[in-house]
């Protein structure tokens, strides 16, 4: 029977300035550059969480506001679903960092893309950054953006694909659609 998934939380924290900044932290451990986030205690919210995390391993007192997505990945032989809200911190810290965390930069968002060591974090800021500086009204929208495939949009670009491509993206559809299946039964 497979393992439940490992829950935690985080922030997309943002510092304003004549450049908004986002805060990635560096592991001790593993002197990895990730965003800041960690696994729910017992009884915690995810929202609780996140901002009981961002405290811990960025020293910063953060207002949380809205829920900008989930990323979801293996760790240690087991899912890790990871919920991130949009952060803003204020002023300087008020806390020493936990001893995981060995140093915190503040950068702008196209650094900090850069910065994170693990490629599903760099694609998940990579999207949802531009989002949260956009919410927090630090730069404006892009309008001209390319917006969402509408279902019959990924019709067409599935007809575009070679056979093996499209066995590809079937095969990846259904077993993601397994798994989902599994984890609402609990067999996860």
């Amino acid at each position: 029977m497979a393992r439940a998934p490992v829950l935690a939380a985080g922030g997309i924290v943002l510092r304003r300035g004549a450049t908004p900044l986002i805060a990635v932290v560096r592991q001790r451990k593993r002197n990895e550059w990730v965003l800041p986030k960690g696994k729910l205690d017992d009884g915690e919210t995810p929202k609780e969480a996140a901002k009981r995390e961002v405290l811990e391993e960025t020293g910063h007192d953060v207002a949380v506001h809205e829920f900008l997505g989930t990323l979801v990945y293996q760790s240690g032989g087991r899912a890790k679903v990871v919920h991130f809200w949009r952060m803003q911190a204020d002023g300087g810290s008020v806390a020493k960092l936990m001893n995981d965390i060995k140093a915190v930069d503040w950068l702008p968002l196209e650094d900090a893309v850069s910065r994170l060591s693990r490629e599903y974090e760099r694609t998940f800021l990579s999207h949802v950054g531009p989002i949260a500086l956009a919410a927090a009204g630090l730069v404006q929208p892009d309008t001209e953006a390319t917006p969402p495939l509408a279902i019959d949009d990924v019709d067409a670009v599935m007809q575009t694909l070679t056979p093996a491509e499209a066995a590809s993206v079937e095969e990846l559809r259904h077993g993601l659609l397994q798994k989902v299946k599994a984890w609402l039964r609990g067999e996860v």
